[in-house]
């Protein structure tokens, strides 16, 4: 039989633990743990969410990998085609963890109405294209479709279509620049819109148009098998730089490649800071919870130290007696963290299923509602990590037990 866990039980399960001076001190501390329980969680779920979101946002409309040829080009426009028939499409065998392989083409221009006009990047999609991210950000229509013979659907984003004062089932003139050079006539394409999306990311949302690919392939005169770039989507973006260079050692020396990470540095730069944050509050939340439980051992101690005298007189040892306090802290600990939990993954569980929470200034980050992702092992890891360093900061202060003699503390009133 354990006997600092016996003693450690009746003390809790004690009448008197419930009406002693310690109970409101106790109950103090308990909170502190369950609200730092709470803002780690939501820290955490919060921080993490953005951050998937925004890459996901951002891999939609460039893949995690562009493959293209070395054209000397700083623009997105697709200018030096190169040949579809590669030994990496439309499956790249030679990697693995490469979830999808599409061929895309890029070509500027302007879209003409009748009372205004914007410029966009056309961004001609094929059969092969992976629509699914974009069934999300859907808010009008359907998605387009190219699997068939060339047709001149496109998708528009809600923030041209305002603009432009464009709905769904309305057509448009748009004008493309022959091989860059304006002192020809440009080309006339007549597109209708079947779909209209919003994925809230403006950078993208006031430039992309999707198109059929060969539309883009006619206008810049090339063949069927040429197209402008290859986009690449991993199953673990965490692999992204590590995939990045396999990927490229496994393509001809003629081709390129950029990865995400590289061509929006200054996006990821900023998401990167996030993990700071996390880990900041999440430090300041245990140390907080660490104060109030050293408090509340601290109280116990004293308010327990006739019991110490008596049991340093019966024989016990100063750790044995230690043990008694650490186990009721642990106590304590675990029944802040039950309540933070609860209190915490329920408020993120409705987040999740009714995004009640928005961003004030959607703009600056790139959604309009506040994203949450948590797993399972992140939660278990969080509360095993949150116990261990608690009862860490705890062993110090139960050092002043050692400092009692028995006959001081049996006289103690």
């Amino acid at each position: 039989m354990n006997l600092e866990l016996f003693i450690a039980k009746r003390l809790i399960t004690g009448k008197e633990h419930k009406i002693s001076i310690s109970a409101p001190i106790i109950k103090i501390a308990i909170a502190a743990i369950a609200i730092g329980v709470v803002m780690m969680l939501v820290a955490i779920a919060t921080g993490v969410g953005l951050k998937r979101k925004i890459r996901e946002k951002v891999a939609a409309f460039n893949g995690h990998i562009q493959i293209s040829n070395y054209d000397n080009n700083n623009s997105d426009v697709s200018v030096t085609p190169i040949s579809l028939n590669q030994d990496f499409y439309p499956e790249f065998k030679d990697v693995e963890g490469v979830a999808h392989v599409q061929a895309v083409a890029l070509k500027g221009g302007i879209i003409r109405t009748e009372d205004t006009f914007e410029g966009m990047l056309a961004k001609g999609v094929g059969k092969d294209y992976d629509w699914t991210v974009f069934r999300e950000y859907l808010v009008a229509g359907r998605l387009p479709d190219f699997s068939g013979k060339l047709n001149d659907e496109v998708l528009l984003s809600k923030m041209m279509a305002n603009r432009l004062q464009l709905n769904v089932g309305d057509s448009f003139y748009s004008f493309f620049l022959k091989d860059g050079d304006a002192s020809k006539v440009p080309n006339n394409r007549r597109f209708k819109i079947v779909g209209i999306y919003d994925s809230g990311f403006e950078e993208f949302d006031a430039t992309y148009v999707f198109v059929d690919i060969r539309h883009v392939q006619r206008m810049n005169q090339w063949e069927e098998d040429q197209i402008g770039s290859f986009e690449v989507f991993l199953d673990d973006f965490d692999l992204l730089d590590e995939k990045s260079n396999e990927i490229y050692g496994k393509t001809v020396s003629s081709l390129d490649t950029q990865n995400i990470k590289t061509k929006y540095y200054r996006i990821f730069e900023w998401i990167g800071l996030f993990d700071f944050n996390i880990a900041l509050i999440i430090g300041i939340m245990i140390i907080v919870g660490g104060i109030n439980m050293i408090t509340a051992l601290l109280v116990l101690i004293l308010e327990r130290t006739q019991m110490i005298g008596i049991l340093k007189a019966l024989g016990s040892a100063n750790w044995s007696i230690r043990k008694v306090f650490l186990y009721n802290a642990a106590y304590l600990i675990a029944v802040g963290l039950f309540w933070g939990n609860l209190i915490g993954l329920g408020l993120l569980y409705f987040q999740y299923k009714y995004r009640f929470l928005k961003f004030p200034n959607p703009e600056e980050y790139y959604i309009n509602y506040i994203p949450v992702y948590l797993n399972v092992p992140t939660v278990l890891l969080l509360n095993l990590g949150v116990m261990l360093l608690c009862l860490l900061m705890l062993l110090l202060p139960s050092y002043i037990i050692t400092k009692i003699t028995p006959v001081k503390a049996i006289q103690f009133e």
